[in-house]
């Protein structure tokens, strides 16, 4: 064997391996061409097209309410988008034109959303026949809603984009099975994750996440320059990869090759300001809207900030939470800096943490005291919780309570939680708790693993060995 066999390191798959007669045997050969990685292709690859089956109903019946949408939990950003963001005319997300601006709001995201959105726009006008953009800019927007040229190119845009997610998520899976040579079935738990089968089409969140990916497998690879470019292009597309210097921070410290740091993290600005010059240079203050929309937003789905909220009727600001977020946020990354630079010292080997363990650690921090919590963040943490805990029964426990969450979030959204007699819809208060607790949870086992790197499945004192189901 020239790497580790789940049956013969996680107890969840030794005890399933039972169906089928047990953990891999010592002298078993592996078959030529179903090598691991092309094994976690095709579990990638049908788990995303069970997403796009479970997705399809919002896309395919005709006359259903909003309700109905949030009932079926098949809700997805693409199609509502494709029109108000002037998609539909192929309109340049930062054009400066004023008869755009006045039809059209502007993209509330990254450039780098806004380019793929408006790429696979174009893709989609060319698969339908090129239309004359002429003609729709010169009828009033209320009619491109109800034409049924329109209609059908939303159908056609969701499925372009929904062919890029899934090669996003085979690169994805292909690229952290490739961080640790000897473990690559640890991305077994992103290939088959039901978070990644539930959300992955519900905005362009794995865009950041390929990205992301990408830069574990460049840092394993020794690779600081690939790496800071990838996390500079990933924060042009979500803020969050930019948190992952931190982590580098720390283990460069660790390591005396505070260089290597500094050579990630100029690359990573010079990434990301050439990727935002096209889109500053072109429309300044339509770039700016991304930052004031996030600074305007006050407590909403999903964050704690909604549930006390709405459980103490606080009425917080959003300069209030502003505030809070920010300095809640900075003392974590304190904290996890403190656990970071003690962890592993008193080992028998001095043992540096991963950059997985601390990226997950940083970005749930900020997803904790964020104020928004939409479904489809929790694929910011599953290419780094897969990483940094890759044991079946965590990532199970894990993913569970974000599943729970995912149903409760329709749910409330679509009043099926509020109670009969008027008032919050208490139910969601839970949802969001169990969220949280699963996040601490999986944040409390990799802390465990850290100081004592024995239990983690990753480090050199957890060596392979056979498992029993008991």
């Amino acid at each position: 064997m020239t790497h580790v066999h789940p049956t013969r390191d996680d107890r969840v798959v030794a005890a399933l391996s039972e169906v089928v007669g047990g953990p891999m045997g010592e002298r078993a050969r592996p078959h030529r061409w179903w090598t691991p990685v092309r094994v976690l292709l095709l579990l990638t690859a049908a788990v995303f097209a069970l997403g796009m089956v479970q997705k399809a109903p919002c896309s395919l019946a005709e006359g259903k309410d909003q309700n109905w949408v949030y009932s079926h939990m098949c809700y997805t950003d693409l199609r509502p988008l494709y029109v108000s963001r002037g998609l539909a005319e192929v309109a340049w997300p930062y054009s400066g034109d004023e008869q755009t601006r006045a039809r059209y709001e502007t993209m509330e995201y990254p450039a780098g959303i806004s380019y793929w959105a408006w790429g696979t726009a174009w893709v989609t006008h060319w698969l339908n026949g090129s239309p004359d953009l002429d003609e729709r800019y010169r009828s009033p927007v209320s009619d491109l809603y109800g034409d049924p040229k329109v209609d059908d190119e939303q159908t056609i845009f969701l499925l372009v984009n929904a062919v890029g997610f899934g090669l996003l998520a085979l690169l994805s899976v292909w690229l952290l099975a490739g961080v640790h040579p000897a473990r690559p079935w640890d991305a077994a738990a992103f290939a088959l994750s039901p978070t990644l089968l539930l959300t992955g089409l519900i905005n362009w969140d794995l865009l950041a996440v390929a990205l992301v990916a990408g830069a574990l497998w460049a840092w394993s690879r020794e690779r600081p320059v690939l790496t800071g470019v990838l996390i500079g292009l990933g924060t042009a597309v979500k803020l969050y990869p930019l948190f992952l210097l931190g982590a580098l921070l720390v283990i460069c410290l660790r390591r005396r090759q505070i260089g290597r740091f500094v050579i990630a993290t100029v690359w990573a600005v010079a990434a990301w300001a050439v990727a935002n010059a096209p889109a500053y240079l072109s429309g300044a203050e339509q770039w700016k809207v991304f930052w004031k929309f996030n600074a305007d937003r006050t407590a909403d789905l999903g964050s704690v900030w909604l549930l006390v909220d709405q459980a103490a009727d606080a009425g917080f600001s959003s300069h209030t939470i502003n505030v809070w977020s920010w300095g809640l946020f900075g003392a974590w990354c304190l904290g996890v800096f403190a656990i970071g630079m003690t962890a592993g010292r008193r080992a028998p080997v001095d043992t540096v943490p991963r950059m997985a363990q601390l990226g997950y650690l940083i970005v749930v921090g900020f997803l904790l005291v964020n104020k928004v919590y939409s479904p489809q963040y929790v694929l910011w943490l599953l290419p780094l919780a897969v990483l940094a805990r890759p044991r079946w029964r965590d990532q199970i426990i894990w993913q569970a309570s974000e599943v729970v969450y995912f149903c409760m979030v329709w749910w409330y959204l679509g009043g099926f939680l509020a109670p009969a007699g008027g008032g919050d819809a208490g139910f969601y208060w839970v949802g969001i708790a169990i969220r949280v607790l699963g996040e601490l949870y999986l944040a409390a086992v990799i802390v465990r693993d850290l100081y004592r790197p024995r239990h983690d499945p990753v480090g050199a004192a957890a060596p392979p060995r056979v498992l029993t189901a008991a």
